[in-house]
């Protein structure tokens, strides 16, 4: 069995459809859904979506609620520890002989989640793919609906990469002005400026520049912006050529999206705060910043 060979971090739909009968290929439906409920608003796990609405022919669901966080952290979708890691990777069918396409229903924020998990661990073969189901599906594309059981992994080698995460303690560093980086937020424009937001504690964390998720993507393609119009999405993050750019939202989510922008768009040190602000904000000596 042959992994074929992904020609970037992302794939269009015509090369997936190209090769979606490869031996060697993993495709995971990585979808999360929010909801409002009479209790508030909440996190659901998209395998009903990919069950009954449909999903790409031969695609697994990757459950980032559970499977691919850690369910006993601090915070909404914590980064699972190696071995979950590898355990859950494994269950959906990923060791050293496979690539791996991502995609999710949304605008790949949580694509780019589970690309972020997998490549930091040290899967060399994961890439996203480009428009995601709402493309695949806007192209006429064919779209099979009911559980299809994940292949028998073989070995899974993981060997953590350094920098793709930052924690509380370097974020206060570059918040306070000890290190020298730059610190990206990729929540929308309301709730960066603290005008909206389910947090108890609204604004953004100091010294951050807004970059949201929505901007570095096409919204009516959903497919991810490319060349001189992505550098001048993310011109607020790199207009000083910081060496480490740190990005943090709400729960390490939408921070994914703009990472992986910046990833794409050649930048060599990018880290998710994983906490985000549900850590930060969490605690009432930690300073924000609401802007009128």
């Amino acid at each position: 069995m042959a992994a074929p060979e992904l020609p970037d971090l992302l794939v269009t739909t015509e090369w997936l459809a190209d090769h979606l009968d490869d031996d060697g290929l993993v495709v995971l439906d990585a979808t999360v859904l929010g909801v409002e409920s009479p209790a508030g608003f909440r996190w659901l796990s998209g395998l009903d979506e990919h069950l009954i609405e449909g999903h790409l022919p031969g695609a697994v669901f990757a459950d980032l609620l559970d499977e691919f966080s850690d369910p006993d952290g601090g915070f909404s979708f914590t980064r699972p520890d190696a071995e979950r890691l590898e355990r859950a990777a494994r269950d959906v069918g990923i060791d050293d002989g496979v690539a791996v396409v991502v995609y999710d229903s949304s605008i790949g924020q949580w694509a780019a989640r589970l690309w972020w998990l997998l490549a930091s661990a040290g899967v060399d073969r994961v890439a996203v793919l480009d428009g995601g189901l709402a493309r695949w599906r806007a192209e006429g594309r064919e779209i099979v609906t009911g559980y299809r059981p994940p292949r028998a992994a073989g070995t899974l080698t993981l060997a953590p990469r350094e920098g793709f995460w930052a924690d509380r303690h370097e974020v206060h560093t570059i918040a306070t002005g000890e290190a020298d980086a730059a610190l990206v937020c990729a929540l929308p424009p309301g709730e960066f400026r603290g005008e909206t937001g389910r947090r108890p504690r609204r604004g953004h964390i100091p010294r951050s520049v807004n970059v949201p998720v929505s901007t570095v993507i096409d919204r009516e393609s959903r497919t991810h912006l490319r060349g001189d119009e992505l550098h001048a999405r993310l011109s607020a993050a790199t207009a000083d050529s910081p060496d480490r750019v740190v990005v943090y939202c709400g729960a390490g989510i939408a921070a994914a999206g703009t990472g992986f922008a910046l990833r794409r768009a050649g930048h060599p040190d990018v880290a998710i705060y994983d906490g985000s602000l549900e850590e930060w904000a969490a605690d009432p000596a930690a300073p924000l910043v609401v802007q009128a």
